[in-house]
Formats: structure tokens, C-alpha cells, sequence
């Protein structure tokens, strides 16, 4: 197994493609296994493809482009803005109440933050937000997309795992409206104190926000209806997948009338090419997660780890450690699908809820695309705005505290994550 990592982190430094990295490493250890023959990693390649919870994936996928084509994004951003761009720092605060929003929507922290950087990164400029302060808060709240419904890093966490994706997606939400206040606090300290206040903001009347409001409806009930959905047994989570697409083509063409054939087709063409690259790499994660099984590394990671360490909480809180520092080196979806089958094992035999530690694992993985050396949504956002990577990192920090201090108070709240997978199931 040792030389199956460095091959995997060689191609990686070489530049190769993630899933040609995982695939290669992972012919390797059936091409060297003196008892494996090649052919059982052909089969657990096609035995990956045929899994009916998988279908979520391209479902959401789709559905998440169908959204953004059809005026739903505009009217959660409009909704948005009359709701608080009146605050200090407004058009942060609307960046991260977007983020939040479009959370339910998108279910990708990057496409999240490209999205946001292009509507909002000019504009915030403009009225002198600084460029690291305006894609710090950019990227940084994309990270909600890590919990709220439906996260797609949720949905390949349970499927690894074998862990409940409805019970995943309840326990996503207290977070993620957690990580919303805790983000907006943090941007509303900065801006107060270098005045960054949004030119021609005033506070909304009722009549305004509630218009606002009513506009952005359709877009505001999809997460719920998903859920009650998963919850009233109409749906399973992969054909709940199926259901957003439906949704998303009828409020586009019939409600919106914004969703053309056209765009349509533009939807399916930008699903096409990122549904290609995810599928790829869980294809061959599932020969490097049959490696990991068959080589015991599971037991012989729990046998090292439980050694010095009694507490479930400190077990939990290493490997959340170790995550992180993987984290700023390998993209968050492949380390769900490499580490969850070891972890997982391990955080149940020291009696740690899977459903709790899924939703801490998902902030801390998708947490290293917002940070160096390799971060997806970091270099996007930057780019995208013209940004010096070094402005970024310092104007960063209070966000990246205010993360750090709410994964330290689910961790030690259990109470917070598990409150409404408990209720509802």
C-alpha cells in the first residue's frame, strides 16, 4: 500500500489528471499483487458504475445547471441583496447569505464561488472593498455548500460509506446556518472597522423584503421539499435526484418561462463535461477502496490511533487534523472516496456517530479548496477578480478562525449536527 501513495502523489506533482492518478495507482496494486489478478480491478471499476445511490450525482449535477439557467440564481441574489446589503460589509453579507442559498441549489462549493465571483467580486470592488477582503469572503463562504442540502460531497460520503444520505442531509443544515452567522460576523468586524459600507445601501421595508421574498420562493422550497421528501418515503436520495431535474425544468419553463431550449442544452453540455470528470475518478476510487479494505489499513490505522488515545473526541479531532493537512494537497472528492472507508470503520468502533463525523469531514475536506498550495475555489476566485494569492491568505484569517471555532463547537455539541436527523428519523 506504501508504494501505491507515492505512486499516486508522484503523478499527482507530475501534473496528471486526479483520475488517471488514482486509476494508475490502483492497476498497480492488482499488477503487483502476487494473489489479486488484474481482472478484479476491472470488475470493481464496472461494479462502481452499476450502484443505483450513484444516480444522485449526475441528477443533482444536472439539475444544479437547469437552476442556474433558469432565473433562479438571479432571484436568489436580488432576494439577497434587499435582505442585507444595507449591514456593514452588505455585499459580503450577501455573498455569504448567497452561498447559503445557492447551497440547496448548486451542491458545489466551487461552481458556488466562480458564480459568486463574477455577480458580486466587480461590484464589491467598486464600492472599495479590498480585493483579498472580496474573494476571501467570496470563496470562504462557498464552504457551505459543504453541508447544505444537497451536498454533493454528502451524497458520496453516505454512498461510500453506507451511511444514511437522508439523515446526512438533515444533519447538514443547523451547520451550514451556523456557518452563515459565524462567516457573517466575521465579515460585519472587518467591514465595520474599515468602513466598508455599500453606496445608495438603505435598510428594506417590509413590503420590499417580503416582494423579494415571494420572487426567490421556488428557489427557497427546493431544499425543503427534497428533504420532506427523502423523509415522507416518496422519494429514495438518488431518485430525489431525478425529482430536482423534473423541478427545475418545469419552474424554468412554466413558472420562470426564463428556460429555453437553448439554454437547456447549454445546461446539459456543462453537466456532460463535469458529470465525466467526477464519474471518472469514483470509478477508479473503487479499486483503490477495494485495496484499502483488502490490505487492513482501516485496522491498522484504529489499532495505531486507539493506542494513546481513549476519548472518541480526541480519535475524532486527529483525524479530522489529519484530513485537513491532506486536504491542502488532494481535492476534497478524492478524499472522500479514498478515506471514508478507513475512517468510517474507525469512528464506529469508538462508538462516534458516522452521520456527525460525515458532516465535520465534508467542512474539513472541502475546506482545502479555499486554502494553499491547491485550492480549487481559492485560484477561481483570484483569478476571476484579479487577486494576488498573498492578499487572499492574509485577508483569510478571520475567516478561517471562524471556521476553525464552529467545527470546535460541533465537534464537541454533538447535540447541533444530530438534533434533527434524530427528530425527523
Amino acid at each position: 500500500m506504501i508504494y501505491l501513495g507515492i505512486v499516486f502523489l508522484v503523478l499527482l506533482v507530475l501534473g496528471a489528471p486526479v483520475a488517471f492518478a488514482i486509476g494508475i495507482s490502483g492497476f498497480l496494486f492488482f499488477l503487483m499483487s502476487d494473489v489479486m489478478p488484474t481482472s478484479i480491478g476491472v470488475q470493481k471499476i464496472a461494479s462502481v458504475s452499476q450502484s443505483f445511490p450513484l444516480l444522485a450525482v449526475p441528477f443533482f449535477v444536472f439539475a444544479g445547471h437547469l437552476m442556474n439557467e433558469s432565473g433562479i440564481t438571479e432571484r436568489l441574489f436580488r432576494f439577497s441583496k434587499v435582505a442585507v446589503s444595507w449591514m456593514s460589509g452588505g455585499l459580503a453579507q450577501v455573498s455569504i447569505i448567497l452561498s447559503t442559498l445557492m447551497g440547496g441549489v448548486s451542491g458545489s462549493a466551487v461552481a458556488d464561488a466562480a458564480m459568486e465571483a463574477r455577480i458580486l467580486g466587480p461590484t464589491m470592488i467598486e464600492n472599495g472593498y479590498s480585493r483579498g477582503y472580496s474573494a476571501a469572503v467570496i470563496a470562504l463562504s462557498s464552504l457551505i455548500t459543504a453541508t447544505i442540502p444537497p451536498s454533493l460531497g454528502l451524497i458520496l460520503y453516505g454512498y461510500v460509506g453506507n451511511v444514511s444520505i437522508g439523515r446526512l442531509f438533515l444533519a447538514g443544515i443547523v451547520p451550514g446556518l451556523l456557518m452563515m452567522v459565524f462567516l457573517m460576523c466575521a465579515a460585519y468586524l472587518v467591514a465595520k472597522k474599515r468602513n466598508y459600507v455599500d453606496r445608495d445601501a438603505k435598510r428594506p421595508d417590509m413590503r420590499t423584503f417580503f416582494h423579494a421574498l415571494y420572487e426567490a420562493k421556488w428557489a427557497l422550497a427546493f431544499p425543503v421539499l427534497l428533504v420532506v421528501a427523502i423523509r415522507g418515503g416518496v422519494f429514495t436520495p438518488s431518485e430525489v435526484g431525478s425529482f430536482a431535474v423534473v423541478y427545475a425544468l418545469v419552474i424554468g419553463f412554466v413558472v420562470h418561462g426564463d428556460l429555453t431550449l437553448d439554454k437547456v442544452w447549454r445546461a446539459a453540455t456543462h453537466a456532460v463535461q463535469d458529470i465525466g470528470m467526477i464519474m471518472l475518478i469514483i470509478l477508479f476510487s473503487g479499486m483503490i477502496g477495494f485495496a484499502i479494505i483488502f490490505e487492513q489499513v482501516p485496522q491498522s490505522i484504529a489499532a495505531a490511533l486507539l493506542v494513546g488515545m481513549s476519548s472518541p473526541v480526541a480519535i475524532v479531532a486527529t483525524i479530522l487534523l489529519m484530513l485537513f493537512i491532506a486536504g491542502l494537497f488532494v481535492e476534497s472528492t478524492v478524499l472522500v472516496l479514498l478515506l471514508t472507508p478507513i475512517f468510517v470503520p474507525i469512528v464506529k468502533q469508538v462508538g462516534f456517530d458516522p452521520v456527525h463525523f460525515g458532516i465535520l469531514m465534508m467542512t474539513i475536506v472541502t475546506l482545502g479548496s479555499m486554502t494553499p498550495p491547491v485550492g480549487v475555489a481559492m485560484y477561481t476566485v483570484c483569478s476571476l477578480i484579479n487577486c494576488r494569492i498573498e492578499d487572499y491568505v492574509r485577508e483569510s484569517a478571520p475567516f478561517l478562525a471562524a471556521i476553525i471555532a464552529l467545527v470546535l463547537l460541533l465537534l464537541f455539541v454533538p447535540e447541533l449536527v444530530l438534533f434533527l436527523p434524530n427528530l425527523v428519523f
